[in-house]
């Protein structure tokens, strides 16, 4: 790209249009007609453009040969392919052009047989499907895509209105940017494509091994799934992730004994592009199972999401105890001392590199699942003296980022992941009492707990400590209510986080009741002058952070 082109500007001049949904096609067509595009077609598409009276060459005229077995025969040409994929600035292939007399093309409009479509109808035949499975249509669009440094590649009637625009706007050319955009966008098409093809195949047809039996589909798949927004604002904004359109790729890792329960079958499967528990080394003890990952990761999230060295103790993937210290030994015992009782049998992660003392300490009572960043020696040495405890390696601790999934019968929510840090400078005070340096220091730990805690999520706790934990319930109440009660240690003089806003002062005369010194919550009730006449009626310090953490 030089100084006098910054945007990667290429012109349009010459375009190959092969679309199965005609919407929009010949007001699109007249706009490229308009900056001088030649126009190429092939057959119904042709013949709708020529009704609509433009100017239109035919592909066989460019290949020299005709289309041919039904329709299945036609762009794959070298004629075709050549002007597609040509890198316009490399001499080699400038001379190949020349040698065999193949034109540039600049534009590519495809899109693809309605084979989802088809399968989608009552009574469709194998025969019937097989048909609508395009392979000329998504090689061109691979091809453009794959040269997007210099070919545009359109493959949906929803992108018409972008490129005009563009068009208009810079006298027939397209930018660099744009070109980029829609290459992504036809990659995601192709692969939603094939996996369409993929998932009605499997159902119909029979897969047999060499004994008879149906033969188990064990490699790598692909899964597609899209959430619609506007995905041009996405893929063009500053490298922003969001749930725009995007395509998800599995790898079968390894199977599990069974899922959440023995009747339920279960196997774990790697992202391809994501670091995380999934990819966590067993160095030692049985091998996992699929609720030990689920809450291995619960307590790896929670962990990464402190600075200094912090010990989580999970049970059902709610905290059973948190504690910060600047060792583990002591953190563990923080953590352990906050429910004795619960931690047995719970999942353990800690932030750093878990030494002696740590793995000492942590094999006083029986755990499932220990993970850390590493083990030094002599920990390992010791975690694998009991040995049904699974001791899991998870690399370096980083906060996920990217899509977090949720399914739901018949579909998938998507969303971006809660990777919101609260810091002093966000929180609000709102009542007459400001909270003390130390109160203000419980607080942010306490909401950090609170947002890897279930919803209604209440947590009491103190500077590096939970006291207790209220998880779950129905009501939030009920959360402060169970919060204390279950608490092993002195309730009286901590803090007290809630992951969402107060609906009502009862819970903050409940809390106060314990002698709590100080509360953080979100704010935004329409009583929350209610809920800080109260706080202030009990003295209490309260700060509004204006973010919610529901976690369900």
């Amino acid at each position: 790209m030089n100084e006098q082109n910054p945007e990667g500007l290429r012109h349009i001049r010459r375009a190959l249009l092969s679309v199965s949904d005609k919407t929009g096609l010949v007001d699109f067509a007249r706009s490229l007609r308009d900056f001088g595009v030649e126009l190429l077609s092939t057959g119904g598409t042709a013949r709708a453009l020529r009704e609509a009276g433009l100017d239109v060459r035919d592909v066989s005229d460019v290949t020299g040969f005709p289309e041919m077995m039904n329709g299945r025969v036609k762009t794959l040409h070298p004629r075709i392919h050549g002007g597609i994929l040509a890198v316009r600035d490399n001499p080699e292939h400038a001379r190949a052009l020349e040698e065999h007399r193949i034109g540039p093309i600049d534009m590519v409009v495809v899109n693809l047989y309605p084979f989802e479509q088809t399968v989608a109808r009552e009574g469709v035949t194998l025969e019937e499907a097989v048909e609508q499975i395009d392979i000329g249509g998504p090689a061109m669009v691979r091809s453009s895509a794959k040269n997007f440094r210099d070919v545009a590649v359109v493959t949906s009637p929803d992108s018409y209105p972008l490129v005009t625009e563009e068009l208009k706007r810079t006298g027939g050319r397209l930018s660099l940017a744009t070109r980029s955009w829609l290459a992504l966008n036809a990659f995601m098409q192709t692969s939603r494509y094939d996996d369409a093809i993929f998932r009605h195949l499997s159902e119909v047809l029979s897969v047999k091994s060499a004994e008879g039996e149906p033969a188990e589909l064990q490699s790598a798949f692909t899964i597609t799934e899209f959430v619609k927004t506007d995905s041009a604002t996405l893929l063009l904004a500053s490298g922003e992730a969001g749930p725009g359109n995007f395509s998800l790729l599995l790898e079968k890792h390894s199977d599990l004994r069974y899922g959440e329960n023995p009747h339920q079958t279960a196997a774990l499967f790697t992202l391809f592009d994501e670091a995380g528990i999934a990819r966590a080394e067993l160095l030692g003890g049985k091998e996992m199972s699929f609720n030990n990952y689920v809450d291995a990761d619960a307590a790896w999230q929670l962990v990464c999401d402190f600075d200094a060295p912090t010990c989580a103790i999970i049970k059902h993937m709610n905290p059973a105890g948190v504690g910060s210290a600047p060792s583990l030994q002591e953190a563990y015992r923080l953590a352990h001392a906050t429910d004795p009782v619960s931690a047995f049998g719970g999942v353990v992660a800690f932030n750093r590199t878990v030494d002696e003392p740590a793995a000492r300490a942590l094999t006083e009572i029986f755990t499932e699942v220990v993970v850390a960043p590493d083990f030094d020696e002599r920990a390992v040495e010791v975690l694998k003296s009991k040995k049904n405890l699974r001791i899991l390696r998870a690399g370096e601790p980083r906060r996920p980022a990217g899509l977090d999934f949720k399914r739901v019968t018949g579909g998938m929510l998507v969303q971006t992941r809660d990777t919101h840090r609260l810091g002093r400078e966000d929180l609000k005070v709102v009542t007459r009492r400001a909270p003390s340096d130390e109160e203000v220091e419980a607080l942010l730990f306490a909401w950090t707990v609170c947002k890897h805690t279930k919803s209604n999520a209440i947590v009491y706790a103190r500077a590096g400590q939970t006291v207790g934990v209220g998880a779950g319930q129905m009501s939030r109440v009920d959360s402060v209510r169970i919060g204390a009660a279950r608490a092993q240690l002195p309730v009286a003089g901590s803090v007290l986080a809630s992951d969402a806003f107060f609906p009502f002062r009862d819970g903050l005369d409940e809390a106060a009741r314990h002698r709590i010194t100080a509360v953080i919550q979100p704010g935004g009730s329409v009583r929350d002058a209610e809920v800080i006449a109260a706080a202030d009626e009990h003295d209490l310090a309260m700060v509004f952070t204006g973010v919610r953490h529901f976690r369900h």
